[in-house]
């Protein structure tokens, strides 16, 4: 069930790519890469593709295998985030109604996440109760989304990093022997590997706010219904040190600026290290592709050391 729920989104996703990139191209659908000398344009909003892969393969999978009533409610919340991000993607509705709409998109998962205790070490058990259910689920989703969303820029970076925290949190639920609810977040990550082979430098596809928010809203969701609160926050530590940073730019109110440039020799020039992926490049000369290989090994780490944390914490 894992197996086929994770193989068939890969392989419809890494065949049918190409399909999406042509029809995205041929109704304009682009976008500039602007790490490139000659800027070219790029089909652009291909999460759309992840989700609605992913929900086809549950609904095809759904004639072999049971699934629990929790997959069917978390893929719910993950395509009205995805939903949300082809709406932000066509116009901009401001940042506290994108907040506050994001916010309760994630409540159906309220009565679903069965685990409302946080394990501290040293500590134990903290029973959160009513506060876990009514707080922390639908913030964690919207947080985890949108961290997705901010950690970005680089050819298959974004994309990248969300296999990797994905697959992390799908092995330590493998460990506890706990993967019955997790199916759906199962069939957005194959979904999601697939696109990374379009997405990877240099990029054929860029995925969109539907993308990023799709499947920061699958992290979000198997990270709560699976009580990873601990270990799920330590993975995020480099997209959270990301946001952080971004913070801590608009606190000091410095200049604005949202893109490096790329030298003659193809390494990046970026205007400050006050964002996670251009601190390396502003001290070392390195090209794009490395300077997002140093982020994947980064996040890496902190999700070895996710898996390793005991049990549920």
């Amino acid at each position: 069930m894992l197996t086929s729920n994770f193989l068939v989104p890969l392989v419809v996703t890494a065949v049918s790519m190409p399909y999406f990139i042509r029809k995205l191209s041929e109704n304009n659908i682009l976008a500039k890469d602007v790490y490139k000398r000659d800027f070219p344009m790029v089909a652009d909003r291909g999460g759309t593709a992840i989700l609605l892969i992913a929900m086809l393969s549950l609904s095809m999978n759904s004639l072999f295998f049971k699934f629990t009533s929790t997959n069917y409610v978390a893929m719910i919340v993950i395509a009205l985030f995805g939903l949300f991000g082809v709406l932000d993607d066509m116009i901009n509705i401001g940042r506290m109604s994108k907040f506050l709409i994001m916010y309760y998109c994630s409540y159906p998962l309220i009565q679903y996440a069965t685990h409302t205790a946080v394990i501290l070490p040293n500590v134990g058990h903290i029973e959160l109760g009513v506060l876990y259910l009514q707080f922390i689920v639908p913030t964690y989703v919207l947080v985890a989304s949108n961290l997705v969303n901010m950690h970005s820029g680089y050819n298959g970076l974004a994309s990248g990093l969300s296999v990797i925290v994905l697959i992390s949190l799908i092995i330590k639920s493998a460990l506890i022997s706990d993967i019955e609810n997790i199916i759906s977040v199962v069939a957005i990550t194959g979904a999601t590997l697939g696109f990374y082979f379009y997405d990877r430098y240099p990029s054929q596809i860029f995925w969109g706010n539907v993308g990023s928010l799709t499947v920061g809203a699958a992290i979000g969701t198997i990270i709560v219904i699976q009580g990873f609160i601990i270990s799920g926050f330590i993975m995020l530590i480099p997209h959270t040190v990301n946001f952080l940073m971004y913070v801590y730019w608009k606190i000091k109110k410095y200049p604005h600026v949202k893109f490096g440039k790329v030298r003659e020799d193809g390494t990046l020039e970026v205007p400050n290290a006050l964002t996670l992926k251009w601190v390396l490049p502003y001290y070392y000369r390195l090209t794009e592709r490395q300077a997002t290989y140093a982020m994947f090994l980064l996040t890496s780490v902190f999700c070895v050391i996710g898996i390793m944390l005991p049990g549920r914490l």
